[in-house]
């Protein structure tokens, strides 16, 4: 069981060796493939060898997923009853024993694997006379990322950090604060009560397995949830429920009453979350290269004392306050001098390194600005959402104030107008929030990428004779729950 500091980083990596009698590696190479939480390295151009007989074989029938004998098959036999399923198996399974490294009568590979499962590992290799050992890891060579996925709520973020990349080994995770950060800002924008409330909907039917068609989108329900209870209470702020029809009272303010309150408070957000990104930044720097690293990156502490420095003179204008504005101009200048020492360090120095030194610390600074301003559409597209709400709600009032008659002409303007705005707004808001999360956040957190954990992942099939059947029934193959490599 992990514990929640734990899950502040990606999964721990041991570099292993799974070390097997020559005559034994099928044996162990089964195991490793059933238990699926190793990656095992292949020689680069692994999937451009010549095919082997498996492989081969396997050319003439249908694809399917792969399973694996748990003893060396006939390849005859299984082309001859179409199992393309087992020798799909054989086929990858002939790929890393090609890799093994032999020595006398012994072989191995070596690959990754999470510290929790060595244990595990390592019994289901001595069942068969097979060893696994723990090894360092190569200098210079980052282990692959696996993020943790334990939990529905954070197995329902990680595609959000997915999209942008893979996360450094050595970096935090920020699945969780990203997902809050994504709802929050997707609610200020899409801040609507009623509307809300049909995410919410929405999200309780994903979790009931409806519509089927979507059952794939199922482990999504708590993003989806979370992006409605935001919607819900930014529009009980707003006092908008199906657009200001009165149902709610204003609690903080009217977006199309006090447009210039909203603009202030959206980029008040974007300069809390920016300052986050600069803290999760400086802490992925130094673990990545200890504090020289952190100190002197753009992404790090010379990066957000610019930032903060900024930001206090912006202050200090608006606020009339001459302390505040020297503090800021120093701090900023102070963040520019450590900035361009690290630029100027890793140009080589010279005239070149001076010119490049200068048009990147003139971009830093555009840059702060243009991410910081760039939060105003928080407010821009929260203004938005509300003007089509009330320009339904007008519509709807001015024919249901024309007679009896024009109710139902007035019951389908909120209805239709209340879809219109939902779909559209819902489309804008959501990508605009990823916007935001990805240009202004995710590239002070990433200074890089990383490589994913791809483990070996192929089921073993077990007949109950030991003899797979001629035409194994379709729910049979897939019921192990296990993803498998086709």
């Amino acid at each position: 069981m992990n514990s929640w500091a734990d899950t502040l980083a990606p999964a721990r990596m041991q570099r292993i060796a799974v070390v097997a009698p020559r005559d034994a590696l099928r044996d162990a190479l089964v195991q490793v493939a059933d238990a699926g939480c190793a990656e095992l390295d292949r020689p680069d151009g692994a999937g451009r060898a010549v095919p082997g007989p498996a492989a081969r074989r396997l050319q003439s029938l249908r694809p399917a997923h792969p399973l694996l004998s748990p003893t060396a098959p006939d390849l005859d036999t299984l082309t001859r009853e179409g199992r393309a399923d087992l020798l799909a198996g054989e086929a990858q399974l002939e790929t890393y024993q090609r890799a093994a490294v032999t020595r006398g009568d012994a072989a191995a590979l070596v690959g990754w694997c999470p510290v929790t499962e060595v244990a595990a590992l390592r019994d289901r290799l001595a069942g068969v006379g097979a060893a696994l050992v723990p090894l360092r890891a190569p200098k210079g060579v980052d282990p692959p990322t696996r993020l943790y996925d334990n939990g529905t709520v954070r197995r329902s973020l990680v595609p959000l950090v997915h999209t942008y990349g893979t996360v450094p080994y050595a970096d935090i995770d920020p699945t969780v604060p990203a997902g809050i950060a994504y709802v929050v800002m997707f609610g200020m924008m899409f801040g609507d009560a009623g509307h809300g409330a049909l995410l919410l909907l929405a999200a309780l039917l994903l979790r009931l397995g409806r519509p089927r068609r979507l059952a794939a989108l199922r482990p999504l329900w708590p993003f989806l949830a979370g992006a409605g209870l935001a919607s819900t209470l930014a529009g009980v702020a707003y006092g908008e429920f199906f657009g200001p029809t009165g149902v709610l009272p204003v609690l903080w303010l009217n977006p199309l009453d006090e447009p210039m309150t909203l603009l202030g408070s959206a980029v008040g957000l974007g300069a809390v979350l920016l300052a986050a990104a600069y803290a999760a930044g400086i802490v992925n720097r130094w673990r990545e290269g200890g504090p020289g690293r952190a100190l002197y990156a753009v992404s790090g502490i010379a990066g957000a004392a610019v930032f903060l420095g900024l930001a206090a003179l912006a202050a200090a204008l608006a606020l009339n306050t001459p302390v505040l504005a020297w503090s800021g101009s120093l701090l900023a200048l102070a963040g520019l001098g450590l900035a361009g020492t690290g630029i100027f360090t890793a140009a080589g120095g010279g005239a070149s390194g001076a010119l490049q030194t200068g048009v990147q610390l003139f971009d830093v600074v555009v840059r702060i600005g243009s991410n910081t301003v760039s939060f105003t559409r928080l407010a821009a597209f929260g203004l938005t959402h509300a003007a089509l709400g009330a320009i339904v709600w007008q519509g709807t009032t001015a024919l249901a104030g024309s007679g009896p008659a024009a109710l139902l002409g007035a019951a389908s303007v909120f209805v239709l107008g209340n879809a219109l705005a939902f779909a559209l707004e819902a489309l804008v808001a959501g990508v605009q929030a990823l916007r935001l999360e990805f240009y202004e956040l995710f590239s002070r957190v990433f200074d890089a990428e990383g490589r994913p954990f791809r483990p070996w992942r192929v089921p073993t099939w077990r007949a109950p004779d030991g003899v797979p059947p001629r035409n194994p029934p379709e729910d049979v193959l897939t019921s192990s729950g296990t993803e498998v490599t086709s």
